[in-house]
Protein backbone atom coordinates (compact mmCIF):
# COMPACT_ATOMS: atom_id res chain seq x y z
CA UNK A 1 0.00 0.00 0.00
CA UNK A 2 1.23 3.43 -0.97
CA UNK A 3 0.53 6.50 0.77
CA UNK A 4 -0.12 9.57 -1.75
CA UNK A 5 -0.29 12.16 1.42
CA UNK A 6 2.88 12.34 4.01
CA UNK A 7 1.79 12.56 7.96
CA UNK A 8 1.31 15.86 9.07
CA UNK A 9 0.00 17.85 11.93
CA UNK A 10 -3.52 17.39 10.75
CA UNK A 11 -3.13 13.71 11.29
CA UNK A 12 -1.22 13.92 14.53
CA UNK A 13 -3.90 16.55 16.25
CA UNK A 14 -6.88 14.24 15.34
CA UNK A 15 -5.06 11.33 17.13
CA UNK A 16 -4.16 13.18 19.77
CA UNK A 17 -7.74 14.74 20.52
CA UNK A 18 -9.05 11.54 20.03
CA UNK A 19 -6.85 9.80 22.63
CA UNK A 20 -7.22 12.35 25.41
CA UNK A 21 -10.49 12.33 25.06
CA UNK A 22 -11.55 8.82 25.27
CA UNK A 23 -9.12 8.38 28.49
CA UNK A 24 -11.16 11.30 30.11
CA UNK A 25 -14.58 9.15 28.97
CA UNK A 26 -13.14 5.83 29.97
CA UNK A 27 -11.75 7.41 33.22
CA UNK A 28 -15.37 8.66 33.71
CA UNK A 29 -17.60 5.51 32.78
CA UNK A 30 -14.96 2.98 35.24
CA UNK A 31 -15.42 5.60 37.91
CA UNK A 32 -19.41 5.62 37.90
CA UNK A 33 -18.96 1.21 37.25
CA UNK A 34 -16.87 1.27 40.35
CA UNK A 35 -19.18 3.57 42.50
CA UNK A 36 -22.47 1.66 41.15
CA UNK A 37 -20.27 -1.48 41.97
CA UNK A 38 -21.21 -3.14 38.78
CA UNK A 39 -19.10 -3.68 35.22
CA UNK A 40 -18.29 -1.60 32.16
CA UNK A 41 -16.51 -4.20 30.42
CA UNK A 42 -18.59 -3.46 26.70
CA UNK A 43 -16.45 -0.23 27.03
CA UNK A 44 -13.46 -2.20 26.03
CA UNK A 45 -15.29 -3.63 22.93
CA UNK A 46 -15.84 -0.30 22.25
CA UNK A 47 -12.81 1.16 22.69
CA UNK A 48 -11.62 -1.09 20.07
CA UNK A 49 -14.14 -0.35 17.29
CA UNK A 50 -13.95 3.53 18.14
CA UNK A 51 -9.83 3.38 17.86
CA UNK A 52 -9.86 0.83 14.45
CA UNK A 53 -12.66 3.47 13.45
CA UNK A 54 -10.41 6.14 14.27
CA UNK A 55 -7.52 4.15 12.25
CA UNK A 56 -9.23 3.85 9.07
CA UNK A 57 -10.22 7.38 8.89
CA UNK A 58 -6.57 8.54 9.59
CA UNK A 59 -5.11 6.18 6.83
CA UNK A 60 -8.45 7.58 4.39
CA UNK A 61 -7.00 11.23 5.30
CA UNK A 62 -3.44 9.95 3.76
CA UNK A 63 -4.63 8.75 0.34
CA UNK A 64 -3.71 5.30 0.12
CA UNK A 65 -3.69 3.36 -3.21
CA UNK A 66 -3.05 -0.18 -4.39
CA UNK A 67 -1.27 -2.01 -6.92
CA UNK A 68 1.30 -1.24 -9.45
CA UNK A 69 2.28 2.52 -9.02
CA UNK A 70 3.67 2.81 -12.10
CA UNK A 71 2.45 2.27 -16.02
CA UNK A 72 3.99 1.82 -19.64
CA UNK A 73 2.07 3.71 -21.70
CA UNK A 74 2.53 3.69 -25.12
CA UNK A 75 1.80 6.60 -27.68
CA UNK A 76 0.97 5.31 -31.79
CA UNK A 77 0.17 7.19 -34.55
CA UNK A 78 0.78 8.77 -37.89
CA UNK A 79 2.27 11.49 -39.75
CA UNK A 80 0.13 13.43 -41.77
CA UNK A 81 1.11 16.20 -44.03
CA UNK A 82 -1.70 18.43 -45.54
CA UNK A 83 -0.66 19.66 -48.56
CA UNK A 84 -3.98 22.70 -49.84
CA UNK A 85 -3.96 24.16 -53.08
CA UNK A 86 -4.57 28.28 -51.98
CA UNK A 87 -5.21 29.40 -55.82
CA UNK A 88 -7.80 31.78 -56.81
CA UNK A 89 -9.65 28.96 -58.36
CA UNK A 90 -10.23 27.55 -54.79
CA UNK A 91 -12.56 30.34 -54.27
CA UNK A 92 -15.08 29.47 -56.74
CA UNK A 93 -18.72 28.64 -55.24
CA UNK A 94 -19.53 24.99 -57.28
CA UNK A 95 -18.98 23.71 -53.89
CA UNK A 96 -20.82 25.57 -51.28
CA UNK A 97 -19.90 27.76 -49.97
CA UNK A 98 -16.97 27.62 -51.55
CA UNK A 99 -14.23 25.10 -52.14
CA UNK A 100 -11.76 26.28 -49.84
CA UNK A 101 -14.30 27.01 -47.11
CA UNK A 102 -15.66 23.23 -47.64
CA UNK A 103 -11.66 21.85 -47.01
CA UNK A 104 -11.31 23.55 -44.04
CA UNK A 105 -14.33 22.23 -42.46
CA UNK A 106 -13.39 18.65 -43.50
CA UNK A 107 -9.85 19.36 -42.02
CA UNK A 108 -11.18 20.23 -38.97
CA UNK A 109 -13.58 17.13 -38.65
CA UNK A 110 -10.48 15.08 -39.59
CA UNK A 111 -7.90 16.34 -37.18
CA UNK A 112 -10.30 16.04 -34.40
CA UNK A 113 -11.02 12.11 -35.42
CA UNK A 114 -7.22 11.28 -35.17
CA UNK A 115 -5.88 12.74 -31.98
CA UNK A 116 -3.06 10.52 -31.83
CA UNK A 117 -1.66 11.72 -34.91
CA UNK A 118 0.68 14.52 -35.94
CA UNK A 119 -0.45 16.99 -38.19
CA UNK A 120 0.90 19.62 -40.39
CA UNK A 121 0.37 21.98 -43.38
CA UNK A 122 1.84 22.86 -46.76
CA UNK A 123 -0.44 25.09 -48.76
CA UNK A 124 0.86 26.02 -52.12
CA UNK A 125 -0.61 28.15 -55.64
CA UNK A 126 2.61 28.31 -57.83
CA UNK A 127 4.14 28.63 -54.90
CA UNK A 128 4.71 26.99 -51.90
CA UNK A 129 4.91 27.28 -48.31
CA UNK A 130 5.40 25.63 -44.70
CA UNK A 131 2.32 26.19 -43.38
CA UNK A 132 2.72 24.34 -39.56
CA UNK A 133 5.23 21.70 -39.15
CA UNK A 134 4.18 18.68 -38.07
CA UNK A 135 2.82 19.09 -34.29
CA UNK A 136 0.11 17.65 -32.16
CA UNK A 137 -1.57 21.22 -30.71
CA UNK A 138 -5.17 20.56 -32.17
CA UNK A 139 -5.49 24.48 -31.11
CA UNK A 140 -2.54 25.97 -33.40
CA UNK A 141 -3.90 23.62 -36.05
CA UNK A 142 -7.25 24.55 -36.13
CA UNK A 143 -5.73 28.31 -36.02
CA UNK A 144 -3.71 27.01 -39.38
CA UNK A 145 -7.04 25.65 -40.86
CA UNK A 146 -8.88 29.06 -40.60
CA UNK A 147 -6.30 31.23 -41.91
CA UNK A 148 -6.36 29.57 -45.20
CA UNK A 149 -7.36 31.71 -47.91
CA UNK A 150 -6.57 32.61 -51.85
CA UNK A 151 -4.36 35.95 -50.85
CA UNK A 152 -1.80 34.13 -48.66
CA UNK A 153 0.22 33.60 -51.80
CA UNK A 154 0.64 36.56 -53.85
CA UNK A 155 1.81 34.37 -57.28
CA UNK A 156 -0.95 32.67 -58.81
CA UNK A 157 -1.13 29.95 -61.05
CA UNK A 158 -1.18 25.91 -59.58
CA UNK A 159 1.89 23.95 -59.33
CA UNK A 160 1.84 20.36 -57.46
CA UNK A 161 5.53 19.43 -58.15
CA UNK A 162 6.92 21.79 -55.63
CA UNK A 163 4.32 21.17 -53.05
CA UNK A 164 5.13 17.73 -53.30
CA UNK A 165 8.61 17.60 -53.09
CA UNK A 166 8.61 20.14 -50.07
CA UNK A 167 6.22 17.39 -48.64
CA UNK A 168 8.14 14.63 -49.55
CA UNK A 169 11.45 16.05 -47.79
CA UNK A 170 9.62 16.70 -44.69
CA UNK A 171 8.25 13.39 -44.45
CA UNK A 172 11.81 11.92 -45.19
CA UNK A 173 13.42 14.15 -42.58
CA UNK A 174 12.47 11.84 -39.89
CA UNK A 175 13.90 8.54 -40.62
CA UNK A 176 11.37 6.62 -38.59
CA UNK A 177 8.70 4.01 -40.29
CA UNK A 178 7.78 5.17 -43.71
CA UNK A 179 4.68 2.99 -43.41
CA UNK A 180 2.88 5.03 -41.00
CA UNK A 181 3.64 8.87 -43.20
CA UNK A 182 0.90 10.34 -45.21
CA UNK A 183 0.51 13.21 -47.67
CA UNK A 184 -2.99 14.60 -48.41
CA UNK A 185 -3.28 16.55 -51.59
CA UNK A 186 -5.96 18.50 -51.92
CA UNK A 187 -6.38 20.51 -55.11
CA UNK A 188 -9.09 21.37 -57.84
CA UNK A 189 -6.73 19.54 -59.89
CA UNK A 190 -5.49 22.54 -62.64
CA UNK A 191 -1.99 21.99 -62.73
CA UNK A 192 0.03 24.45 -65.09
CA UNK A 193 3.08 22.87 -64.66
CA UNK A 194 4.26 19.02 -64.24
CA UNK A 195 5.08 17.04 -62.02
CA UNK A 196 8.35 15.06 -61.87
CA UNK A 197 7.86 11.15 -62.52
CA UNK A 198 10.69 10.59 -59.77
CA UNK A 199 8.88 12.75 -57.09
CA UNK A 200 6.09 10.41 -57.70
CA UNK A 201 8.43 7.34 -57.57
CA UNK A 202 10.17 8.46 -54.03
CA UNK A 203 7.01 8.84 -52.67
CA UNK A 204 5.98 5.25 -53.58
CA UNK A 205 9.10 3.70 -53.17
CA UNK A 206 9.59 4.89 -49.47
CA UNK A 207 6.47 3.67 -48.65
CA UNK A 208 4.50 7.16 -48.15
CA UNK A 209 1.04 7.25 -48.12
CA UNK A 210 -0.38 9.62 -50.79
CA UNK A 211 -3.86 10.50 -50.88
CA UNK A 212 -5.51 13.06 -53.17
CA UNK A 213 -8.68 14.69 -52.84
CA UNK A 214 -9.97 16.64 -56.07
CA UNK A 215 -12.67 19.32 -54.87
CA UNK A 216 -15.30 20.99 -57.42
CA UNK A 217 -17.35 20.12 -59.97
CA UNK A 218 -16.72 19.05 -63.87
CA UNK A 219 -19.46 21.65 -64.82
CA UNK A 220 -17.55 23.87 -62.99
CA UNK A 221 -18.11 27.83 -62.09
CA UNK A 222 -16.67 31.07 -62.32
CA UNK A 223 -14.27 32.76 -59.48
CA UNK A 224 -15.90 36.01 -57.31
CA UNK A 225 -13.38 38.26 -56.63
CA UNK A 226 -14.60 42.18 -55.31
CA UNK A 227 -18.24 41.66 -55.79
CA UNK A 228 -17.61 40.57 -59.28
CA UNK A 229 -15.99 37.75 -61.05
CA UNK A 230 -12.31 37.39 -62.19
CA UNK A 231 -11.79 37.88 -66.10
CA UNK A 232 -9.13 36.93 -68.46
CA UNK A 233 -6.81 39.17 -70.46
CA UNK A 234 -9.81 39.34 -72.81
CA UNK A 235 -12.26 40.22 -70.88
CA UNK A 236 -13.75 37.54 -70.58
CA UNK A 237 -14.90 35.74 -67.36
CA UNK A 238 -12.74 33.19 -65.79
CA UNK A 239 -14.28 29.50 -65.38
CA UNK A 240 -12.85 26.64 -63.49
CA UNK A 241 -13.87 23.40 -63.52
CA UNK A 242 -12.62 19.91 -61.36
CA UNK A 243 -9.99 18.44 -63.04
CA UNK A 244 -9.73 14.96 -61.84
CA UNK A 245 -7.90 13.51 -64.48
CA UNK A 246 -4.61 14.84 -63.10
CA UNK A 247 -5.31 14.17 -59.50
CA UNK A 248 -6.01 10.39 -60.46
CA UNK A 249 -2.53 10.34 -62.47
CA UNK A 250 -0.11 11.54 -59.30
CA UNK A 251 -2.51 9.44 -57.44
CA UNK A 252 -1.92 6.57 -59.69
CA UNK A 253 1.71 6.65 -60.12
CA UNK A 254 2.65 7.39 -56.39
CA UNK A 255 0.24 4.08 -55.37
CA UNK A 256 -2.02 6.31 -53.56
CA UNK A 257 -5.87 6.57 -53.75
CA UNK A 258 -8.19 9.45 -55.05
CA UNK A 259 -11.55 11.08 -53.91
CA UNK A 260 -13.62 13.76 -54.63
CA UNK A 261 -15.79 16.40 -53.10
CA UNK A 262 -18.04 17.55 -55.64
CA UNK A 263 -21.88 19.27 -55.21
CA UNK A 264 -23.39 15.80 -55.27
CA UNK A 265 -20.62 13.71 -53.90
CA UNK A 266 -18.26 13.69 -50.65
CA UNK A 267 -15.65 11.04 -50.22
CA UNK A 268 -14.27 12.88 -47.26
CA UNK A 269 -15.77 9.76 -44.87
CA UNK A 270 -13.84 7.05 -47.35
CA UNK A 271 -10.80 9.73 -47.00
CA UNK A 272 -11.08 9.50 -43.54
CA UNK A 273 -11.46 5.78 -43.30
CA UNK A 274 -8.58 5.10 -45.68
CA UNK A 275 -6.45 6.91 -43.32
CA UNK A 276 -7.61 4.83 -39.86
CA UNK A 277 -6.48 1.92 -42.06
CA UNK A 278 -2.92 3.06 -42.04
CA UNK A 279 -0.95 1.54 -39.29
CA UNK A 280 0.52 3.37 -37.24
CA UNK A 281 3.84 3.44 -35.72
CA UNK A 282 5.29 3.73 -31.73
CA UNK A 283 5.54 7.71 -31.50
CA UNK A 284 6.29 7.76 -27.69
CA UNK A 285 6.74 5.16 -24.41
CA UNK A 286 7.18 5.92 -21.10
CA UNK A 287 6.39 4.81 -17.79
CA UNK A 288 4.20 7.27 -15.70
CA UNK A 289 2.69 7.16 -12.60
CA UNK A 290 -0.55 5.92 -11.41
CA UNK A 291 -2.79 7.65 -8.40
CA UNK A 292 -5.62 4.95 -7.56
CA UNK A 293 -6.70 7.00 -4.57
CA UNK A 294 -8.76 3.93 -2.38
CA UNK A 295 -9.30 5.94 0.70
CA UNK A 296 -13.00 5.26 0.40
CA UNK A 297 -12.31 1.78 1.38
CA UNK A 298 -11.35 3.27 4.92
CA UNK A 299 -13.87 5.45 5.34
CA UNK A 300 -16.81 2.70 4.46
CA UNK A 301 -14.82 0.34 7.06
CA UNK A 302 -15.17 3.36 9.61
CA UNK A 303 -18.57 3.88 9.42
CA UNK A 304 -19.52 0.25 9.39
CA UNK A 305 -17.56 0.18 12.48
CA UNK A 306 -19.40 2.72 14.02
CA UNK A 307 -22.51 1.48 13.16
CA UNK A 308 -21.98 -1.53 15.36
CA UNK A 309 -20.54 0.50 17.99
CA UNK A 310 -23.97 2.15 18.22
CA UNK A 311 -25.78 -1.04 18.35
CA UNK A 312 -23.54 -1.83 21.59
CA UNK A 313 -24.44 -0.21 25.29
CA UNK A 314 -22.60 0.15 28.15
CA UNK A 315 -24.15 -0.23 30.93
CA UNK A 316 -22.73 0.94 34.31
CA UNK A 317 -25.70 0.39 36.84
CA UNK A 318 -28.60 -2.28 37.07
CA UNK A 319 -32.22 -1.89 38.06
Amino acid sequence: MIFNRDWSRTELIFIALFVILYLIYLGRTFWYAYQLKTSARSAALKFFLRSTAMGALIIGLLEPSFGDPERELQAVGKDIFLVVDVSRSMDATDVQPSRLQRIKFELNRLINTYPSDRFGMIVFSSGTYLQCPLTFDRNALTIFIESLNTQMLTDQGTAFQPALEMALDKQSTDTRSNASKVILLISDGEDFSSVNTKTLRAIRRQGIHLLCLGVGTREGSRIPSNGSYVKDEDGNFVRTMLQSESLEKIASEAGGSYFEITSVRNDFPQLSQSIQQIAGRLIDQRKVSITSNRYYYFVILALILLSFDIMITVRTFRL
